[in-house]
């Protein structure tokens, strides 16, 4: 089976289009969530990925806010005010998809997958090596797949010297996976990586493999987007960076 691993979309619409494109024909697409936030395009996202067949995707912690599920006031001044914006303007059936998703740690095809961490499936980031080895033990299958800190990276624990390893994964190299790892896809709308390009990962379940990718898309065409939508600057800038 050849799944489609993404993340991070946050409203950027011409990102996750090159991104599907890329990707090509797959199994399944498993989207660890973080539809809207940031962004100029929440509705056209959320629209894109409400068509995808064969389609698991959960929520992150902006999809959760902007239903009212977290307080805008945990968010940083920026952050919060693109929900504030998504949520005037998200559209009923969108919000529905939203409020559907699922907040809890998910298994498929023995792998589990969580927006943040297994531990804390909305909120931890699994940054450094500390974090990874506190969540190994919190998942029963091989893998875990995660979003949420925008960086294509790979965890893994070499279960005989107990230790717990991070590898900045390399596009289109395919790796071999084996027990016990935490997988990042990356970004596909706001990548903080240093590469700005969309982010995202190929799982081919049989065979255990795990291909990061990038892709290149229209950013200048996004920042005027997001000016265009009156939404903090910093957002435009920071999609052309990759931070």
């Amino acid at each position: 089976m050849r799944v489609l691993v993404i993340s991070d979309i946050h409203a950027n619409y011409t990102a996750l289009e090159a991104v599907l494109d890329h990707a090509g024909e797959v199994d399944e697409t498993w989207c660890l969530g973080d539809l809207v936030g940031y962004g100029p395009d929440p509705n056209l996202v959320v629209d894109r990925i409400r068509e995808i067949h064969n389609l698991t995707c959960l929520m992150g912690n902006h999809d959760a806010a902007v239903i009212g599920k977290i307080p805008f006031e945990t968010f940083n001044p920026d952050a919060r005010r693109s929900l504030e914006r998504h949520e005037k303007v998200l559209n009923a059936d969108n919000m529905d998809f939203l409020r559907s998703l699922q907040q809890t740690v998910q298994v498929r095809a023995g792998v589990t997958l969580a927006h943040g961490s297994p531990r804390d499936p909305l909120w931890e980031y699994v940054l450094n090596t500390l974090s990874a080895r506190l969540n190994f033990a919190e998942f029963d299958t091989s893998s875990c797949f995660v979003g949420h800190s925008h960086i294509q990276c790979v965890f893994s624990l070499d279960e005989k010297s107990d230790r717990v390893s991070l590898e900045a994964t390399r596009p289109e190299v395919v790796l071999s996976m084996s027990p016990k790892m935490i997988l990042n896809p990356g970004s596909v709308g706001q990548p903080r990586d240093r590469d700005p390009r969309a982010a995202y990962a190929i799982f081919v379940s049989d065979a255990a493999t795990w291909q990061p990718l990038r892709v290149e898309y229209n950013v200048p065409e996004v920042q005027q987007r997001v000016r265009e939508a009156g939404l903090p600057e910093k957002h435009a800038i920071r999609i052309a960076e990759g931070w």
